[in-house]
């Protein structure tokens, strides 16, 4: 049975001018009325407890979706989502706001380490338990991840180094990863003006470093320091391809930035420019026939690039956020985002058990050396940053009212 589409879909399809088209991954066998509702709940069932994982459960990938389980609540009203995002951010925050990992898989319990900027993402998710309940101990580690930054190593032009070991590195992932965390505190918390000042500052260092030419695409990562850096040119510093996933961060730093940014901001017409740019630029790049982006985002006429879920995924929601905060026009985008809903729905199955199966993503892929590398990166079911991903544009798209 081929899966019902929300209406923003059908009316995108019917006004203008979109084609509808099969997936060309696993075909689904019974679609649910909101694939949002089923991804979340599906993580609900196979993760009760993220700290019993063996993976590192303070980590940005579920900072990352428990970000779009905020998103779903606020959407839908029913708050064991939310419930579900306080119950994983408490065992981590002690009765005096002190922050450490609880004792799980990876070992007995441990001081959080706030040494790289992908450990900020889950800041936010701490954030929104502070708007909620209004206690102060979140508030107090969340001050803990703020002061961090004050110590964290940078470039000469200021531009915070990925991870405090990776000496010159300015990765996209980090750009969205710090900036999550920080556009929050200034909203909720306070020291907004320098929150302001500092996200405005990293979003428009990292376009000037890593802008491809006129394309309004981004390059993965720079470094100030190439000799030392193996994958960067060693003339430009720059990492060799535009990643679609590593995009993907940029396309929502960018929205959700802008979401909270002070119009009178004088940083906010360059972010809103570099949105733009963007917009247009992943406009060209869509893939036609799937509706999704590649791997390797501009370069899809190349017989080995594949359309990955992940960055689609996020490239969907950026530009369904784009409309509705008046940055591009519904006209021009609309098909776009219909076409990227459809495709990233596409390569989602309702297994045996009837939880949902995320195809054609990658997990855990840093700056690679060169295509091939991103290319032929081991793809894996349910990469956990493309099921963060198909939450956030899946509650956006089916959103009620729509």
């Amino acid at each position: 049975m081929k899966s019902t589409l929300p209406l923003l879909t059908l009316l995108a399809s019917l006004l203008c001018g979109t084609t509808l088209f099969a997936a060309d991954a696993p075909s689904t066998s019974a679609a649910p009325k909101s694939w949002a509702i089923a991804i979340a709940d599906t993580v609900m069932q196979r993760n009760p407890d993220f700290a019993t994982s063996p993976f590192d459960s303070w980590g940005y990938a579920n900072g990352y979706i428990l970000c779009g389980f905020e998103k779903l609540y606020r959407s839908t009203g029913n708050r064991k989502y939310f419930d579900f995002l306080k119950k994983h951010i408490d065992r981590y925050v002690d009765v005096q706001g002190n922050l450490q990992s609880p004792a799980g898989a990876r070992g007995p319990a441990r001081p959080i380490a706030l040494t790289n900027l992908d450990n900020m993402m889950m800041g936010n998710a701490l954030i929104a338990v502070y708007e909620d309940t209004h206690d102060e101990r979140y508030k107090t580690a969340a001050a803990t991840i703020r002061k961090a930054l004050d110590s964290s190593p940078r470039n000469s032009d200021g531009g915070f180094w990925h991870n405090a070991s990776m000496k010159g590195q300015m990765w996209i992932d980090g750009v969205f990863m710090g900036q999550m965390f920080l556009t929050r505190y200034g909203k909720s918390i306070g020291d907004s003006a320098y929150a302001w000042d500092e996200a405005t500052k990293q979003i428009t260092l990292f376009a000037k470093h890593c802008a491809k030419a006129d394309t309004g695409l981004y390059y993965h990562a720079w470094s100030e320091q190439p000799a030392v850096t193996g994958w960067a040119d060693k003339t430009t510093g720059l990492s060799p391809e535009v990643w679609s996933e590593g995009l993907g961060w940029y396309a929502l730093i960018l929205v959700e930035t802008l979401d909270v940014l002070p119009q009178d901001h004088p940083q906010r017409p360059q972010v809103e420019d570099i949105y733009r740019r963007l917009a247009a630029g992943l406009k060209k790049t869509q893939d036609p026939k799937s509706g999704r982006w590649f791997q390797v985002v501009d370069k899809g006429s190349l017989p080995d690039n594949w359309t990955d879920n992940s960055g689609s995924a996020m490239f969907t929601y950026s530009l369904q956020k784009g409309i509705e905060l008046g940055l591009i026009t519904k006209a021009d985008y609309a098909p776009v985002v219909a076409a990227g809903y459809q495709g990233i729905i596409g390569n989602a199955k309702i297994n045996d058990q009837g939880l949902v199966d995320i195809y054609s993503a990658c997990a855990g892929l840093g700056v690679q050396n060169n295509y091939a590398a991103y290319i032929n990166f081991r793809k894996s079911v349910n990469a956990r940053e493309a099921v963060g991903g198909f939450l956030w544009a899946t509650t956006i798209v089916e959103k009620p009212g729509r």
